[in-house]
């Protein structure tokens, strides 16, 4: 909660500077937008449905899209191209969303960070990749397909619905949270306890990305009916 406080407060002061955020997840724009007023900055969609944004004051910001390419046969996920990301040492701010379209992969960064991921972002995993810049009206058009999934839980906490959403134990997500394995809103997963809010997009490495979208109902026992959205 700290760290979402200092990450608001950051934002806001480069917004009232007439500078730009970086890519802001979806909790944190909410909450720097509450403490703005509308004309106090613009957004910056990379495309319609892009789940991070830029707010910016005056000038444009500066953002290009490569594509991530590897060998053929080989198979990246979205999980492990965010935590290579991450293993560069940068922060969330630093890239949008990793998209896969038509069978690629593409990421949107900042200017002033690209050409240094380009240069040192040669593995996901264990499989060679290399950046290629494209258009960034590339994905203007871009639509996200997803799959509708009901779960039934416990309870909301973290530890709860990837269990049930991947088919292991409790202890098993304990292991993955520890190794760094899940995401939630593009941040690395601390606490098992956490509960899930509307909205928030969580990935898990070897599994994929999610997003969830709420409680639908509850059964005669008092759990939840959620519904969740995976991507495709």
């Amino acid at each position: 909660m700290r760290q979402n406080v200092y990450e608001i407060e950051k934002n806001i002061e480069k917004i009232l500077r007439g500078n730009s955020t970086g890519f802001l997840t979806s909790n944190i724009r909410i909450e720097v937008q509450k403490k703005l007023k509308k004309k106090d900055y613009n957004i910056f969609y990379p495309f319609e449905e892009a789940e991070k944004v830029i707010l910016y004051s005056r000038k444009d910001p500066k953002v290009r899209l490569f594509r991530i390419s590897c060998y053929k046969g080989d198979e990246l996920r979205h999980s492990a191209i965010m935590g290579s990301l991450f293993g560069l040492n940068i922060t969330s701010e630093m890239f949008g969303d990793i998209v896969r379209w038509q069978e690629d992969f593409y990421v949107y960064l900042l200017d002033e960070i690209s050409d240094l991921i380009v240069k040192e972002l040669t593995m996901v995993g264990q499989v060679p990749v290399s950046l290629e810049e494209v258009s960034l009206n590339l994905l203007e058009n871009f639509k996200r397909e997803y799959e509708r999934l009901e779960l039934i839980v416990s309870s909301l906490r973290i530890d709860t619905v990837v269990s049930r959403l991947v088919g292991c134990s409790r202890m098993e997500i304990h292991n993955k949270i520890n190794n760094q394995e899940i995401f939630i809103n593009d941040e690395v997963a601390k606490k098992v306890s956490d509960t899930l809010e509307v909205g928030d997009i969580f990935s898990i490495r070897r599994y994929g990305k999610v997003c969830f979208r709420g409680i639908e109902k509850r059964t005669k026992k008092d759990n939840l009916i959620i519904a969740i959205d995976k991507y495709v």
